[in-house]
């Protein structure tokens, strides 16, 4: 089964959407964790990661979901495939990526954060919740430049010989 020209529009349409909730919440998560680290006052730093918190339980995870259902329906339901060309499976092993961090990751480094804000090892969490965000948004990056140059090209098929 393939898509009608509209119907894959209004699919990518929907991707682009997901994906770029994904890319919003982690700019988010980068302007909360700079405020929550530049801060003294201890209800701010507090309300950022309860925030964040509640992003990563909501947001974060509505949007990796959306944004990996709709990428793997527009792989199958257009010429593209899922395993025909390198760049969308370079895409896929991102996005496997990214499903780990937003379900598991950025929950437990938010979640870690919140418990140690007021103590010594506050430092730690912080540090686990930035390389989180900064692998998140390059991780992005990356996959919307795949999407726009589409590198690498098709993959070879082997011809079975009868």
């Amino acid at each position: 089964m393939k898509l009608s020209m509209t119907m894959r529009k209004v699919l990518l349409t929907i991707h682009i959407l997901f994906s770029a909730i994904m890319f919003g919440n982690m700019v988010t998560f980068l302007i909360l964790s700079i405020t929550a680290t530049t801060t003294e006052n201890m209800v701010l730093v507090e309300s950022c990661y309860q925030i964040m918190h509640v992003l990563s339980q909501t947001s974060v995870k509505a949007s990796t979901i959306g944004a990996t259902l709709t990428g793997i329906l527009l792989s199958v339901l257009t010429k593209w495939g899922l395993f025909t060309y390198y760049w969308i499976i370079v895409k896929q092993g991102i996005t496997l990526l990214l499903i780990g961090l937003n379900f598991w990751g950025m929950y437990a480094w938010v979640l870690k954060a919140l418990n140690q804000f007021d103590q010594t090892s506050m430092s730690m969490a912080q540090a686990d919740l930035w390389i989180g965000i900064i692998i998140q948004i390059i991780s992005l990056i990356i996959l919307f430049a795949i999407s726009v140059f589409k590198p690498w090209g098709k993959r070879k098929t082997k011809k079975i010989r009868s």
